[in-house]
């Protein structure tokens, strides 16, 4: 069948090659077309529980991870000339475009009683701004008396403010979000750079920007560092600018056909489909050097170019079909996960993978046809004494050293299940920002001085219309607040209950002993007071807007808002299970019902679902090139050889990440699939050519496994060289885990090829007595691809083309 596919490809080759480029001209355009995503939410499933409850909570109380802060740590806020600046600054950021309002000490309203209306005046502060240093000072000394403010805008040191900047949810989900985020944080550090201050900025809305745009920046630099690498092995490799130019015209094929997949599927680019395009050349690569490796090694032998070409694809086609399909496997079980996220990468990656050996099975040979046959240069690798030597010492270690070849390998194993057991899931928001990054330091700064910005919202059903004012439930919320204030995670909590406390101080002439919750006999004074008005402007609506916002619409539910620390996936569970309890005591769940949503619940369930997706995913892959394995060889013995040097540098790579720390989280769990999925190819490789040269071998299993690493030896040396280096680039990346991701991998596939030229060999030898009496009832497997050799003629191509 191969050497008629083959016959095909060459016959018509011109017409194949001008499908194939106008192919990518199309995906091209759609490729120019690609966005990136700016979304936190898309790995967990759109029918689980926790996501409905939290788009029930964004239809009645609106986006909740809207807000960037900006904090400075200075005790000069409260002098003139820099409290007349910091106005400026907070009045700057509100002409942004897309900001919808700001939260902060120069616009801080104060409720004052006004006893002819009977009403509450909501009040600016600062407004009109103060003259004198000492009117400052007054102003001041009122502000610090309003416990409202006290953990939201200054810290309990009274040194540490923060602004708070709400910007459009429209906006932060497309592309415009870039330019907002930059003009907020030019703003600040203008104004930080006018005082000397090291100004800090965080929140989601930062978050998410500079991840995003750090996964676009990232991912054009991977892709130009993967291209030059690539170029610059296979040089030293072949010695031949054809053999690279068109290994490179393969790949970048292969990129285009992907990102164009992206949008074709309609997903966008995330910090895991940015991945596929520089994955794409690192696998696409080792396809071009197995055809170009035989090509050269068929030429070397009868210097027939059109005959090495068929023979190029009939030795190569099955063996290059299985390891592109056991790596498509090996991405493509994503989409059998319940995370969005990984359902788009698994697609297109499993897709892409095996478009590139479409891709490399049409260009090479034809393109190859056209070019003159190679010279002894481009051959002279195949020579290369250094992989020679190399070579000599595998075939010692195999046939005069296997018993320490087994001993090495079972005490690495066991060492590696040690390590292994020392193994911990757990996920971060600001998991992949390197530790020295501004980005993180920022972040720890807010917990250090407001316990956290990560969005926690608790949503209280009461039940009934109007059950948010009723005074018990009032009371109610003001005691879970006093719980929740008290974690070391938990900054105190805002709900229509810090509202009511404001509002009675203010009834008591501003005394802050009385920012406390009305009882019975307060509130039949206090009552009529609560229907504000403003002394000038909107301010009433300010502050009523920001009391309202705790309440839907019918005052049936409450809502309660939380900033708190990004403290992991693992920890946030725990802190909410020993707060249920809590909860439990003061809401009777016969008359409320809580639940726990915001943001960093949905995030962190996300990374939940991706760990488990890809465990699952990681089986399922396993089970299905066992089956393509066993249908390859059709033999049992054959499948536990290969599998067994394919495992155990997964187990290693595992013990590794438990000696040195490594948690299990989506990055570092997508090596083990990758790895599975890439590796196998070299079993492949490895098995077929043994089974190829066996016949020739009169059955002779010890002589075959010697020519077999002798001559697929090199080939999988090279190829392992290129993966190596290819995944090493990502090891250079900002984010902690694409760096581990990077390096893991590597580490992974060269135990691959160290298992694939030692521990398999060896194992062939080990059953050689029981692989040689199958061998000669030739029922050690069932070819795939035998097929007597034809004449040129015989497939349709003419001999004089040769």
């Amino acid at each position: 069948m191969w050497q008629r596919l083959a016959g095909f490809v060459l016959k018509f080759r011109l017409w194949l090659l001008a499908l194939l480029m106008i192919g990518t001209a199309i995906m091209a355009w759609y490729a120019s077309k690609v966005e990136l995503s700016y979304e936190f939410t898309g790995a967990i499933p759109r029918d689980n529980p926790k996501w409905q409850e939290y788009q029930q909570f964004k239809q009645k109380f609106g986006e909740d991870g809207n807000m960037m802060v900006i904090g400075i740590e200075t005790d000069s806020v409260f002098n003139l000339e820099f409290f007349k600046d910091y106005v400026k600054l907070n009045d700057d950021l509100r002409k942004i475009p897309a900001v919808e309002n700001t939260l902060s000490v120069p616009v801080a309203i104060n409720l004052v009683k006004d006893d002819s209306t009977r009403k509450l005046k909501a009040v600016q502060l600062f407004s009109p701004m103060p003259q004198t240093q000492a009117e400052l000072d007054s102003l001041s000394r009122i502000f610090y008396s309003l416990p409202f403010y006290r953990g939201l805008l200054y810290s309990t040191n009274s040194s540490s403010f923060l602004m708070a900047v709400h910007i459009n949810k429209g906006v932060l989900n497309s592309k415009g979000r870039i330019k907002v985020v930059q003009a907020i944080t030019q703003t600040a550090e203008a104004f930080g750079k006018r005082h000397n201050l090291d100004v800090k900025l965080s929140g989601l809305p930062m978050i998410r920007t500079i991840m995003a745009t750090k996964v676009a920046d990232e991912l054009k630099m991977f892709l130009g560092i993967s291209f030059l690498l690539t170029a610059f092995i296979l040089l030293v490799f072949f010695r031949s600018f054809g053999a690279v130019l068109m290994s490179m015209i393969v790949v970048a094929i292969g990129v285009i056909w992907s990102v164009g997949t992206i949008v074709l599927c309609g997903y966008k680019i995330t910090l895991l489909t940015g991945l596929i395009p520089p994955l794409i050349v690192v696998i696409g690569i080792p396809n071009c050097v197995y055809f170009l490796n035989k090509y050269h090694t068929e030429y070397a032998i009868h210097g027939k170019k059109m005959e090495a070409l068929v023979r190029m694809v009939q030795r190569m086609g099955i063996v290059t079909l299985f390891t592109n399909l056991t790596a498509a496997i090996g991405f493509g079980v994503f989409y059998f996960t319940e995370s969005e996220i990984l359902k788009h990468f698994g697609v297109v990656a499993g897709v892409n993978i095996m478009l590139i050996f479409l891709i490399s099975f049409i260009f090479l040979p034809s393109v190859l046809s056209y070019l003159p046959p190679p010279k002894t240069k481009h051959t002279s690798y195949l020579d290369n004494k250094m992989f020679r030597s190399i070579l000599d010492m595998l075939n010692n270690l195999v046939f005069k050293y296997r018993p320490m070849v087994y001993l090495f390998t079972v005490l690495m194993v066991a060492a590696a299940i040690i390590g292994m057991l020392r193994l911990k899931p757990v996920g971060y928001i600001v998991d992949d920002i390197p530790k020295k990054d501004k980005l993180y330091t920022d972040l720890k700064f807010f917990e250090r001085h407001f316990k956290g910005v990560m969005p926690l919202e608790i949503a209280i059903d009461t039940k009934k219309k109007n059950g948010v004012v009723n005074l018990q439930t009032l009371t109610k919320l003001d005691e879970l607040s006093g719980i929740i204030a008290s974690r070391p995670a938990f900054a105190r909590p805002l709900s229509v209950a810090e509202g009511i406390k404001f509002a009675k101080q203010a009834y008591y002439g501003g005394d802050s002993s009385n920012y406390a919750i009305p009882n019975q006999f307060d509130i039949g004074f206090l009552a009529p007071y609560l229907r504000m008005k403003g002394a000038a402007g909107d301010n009433a609506s300010t502050f009523t807007k920001l009391v309202s916002s705790f309440m839907d619409s019918t005052r049936q539910i409450a809502r309660m808002s939380v900033n708190m620390a990004d403290v992991g996936s693992v920890e946030l569970p725990r802190l909410i299970d020993s707060l249920r309890p809590h909860v439990n005591e003061i809401f009777d769940t016969a008359q409320y019902k809580v639940s726990f949503t915001g943001t960093s619940i949905i995030f962190l369930e996300g990374s939940r679902f991706i760990i488990n997706g890809l465990l699952e995913s990681i089986l399922l892959a396993f089970v299905l090139i066992v089956f393509c394995m066993l249908y390859l060889f059709r033999s049992w013995r054959m499948l536990i050889i290969s599998l067994v040097p394919n495992i155990i540098p997964l187990l290693v790579t595992a013990g590794v990440m438990g000696w040195l720390d490594i948690a299990i989280k989506p990055s570092t769990v997508l090596v083990f699939s990758i790895a599975l999925g890439i590796a196998i190819d070299v079993t492949i490789r490895f098995l077929v050519n043994f089974k190829q040269e066996l016949p020739l071998n009169n059955y002779d299993i010890s002589a075959t496994v010697r020519q077999t690493i002798n001559e697929t030896g090199l080939s999988i040396i090279y190829t392992s060289l290129i993966l190596f280096a290819g995944f090493m680039i990502f090891a250079f990346s900002e984010f902690q885990g694409t760096k581990a991701l990077g390096w893991l991998t590597s580490l992974t596939l060269v135990m691959a090829m160290v298992t694939n030229l030692t521990i398999l060999p060896a194992m062939l030898l080990w059953m050689e007595k029981a692989l040689q009496k199958k061998a000669r009832k030739k029922e050690l497997w069932k070819t795939l691809d035998d097929e007597p050799d034809m004449k040129l003629d015989q497939i349709g191509l003419d001999e004089k083309e040769d």
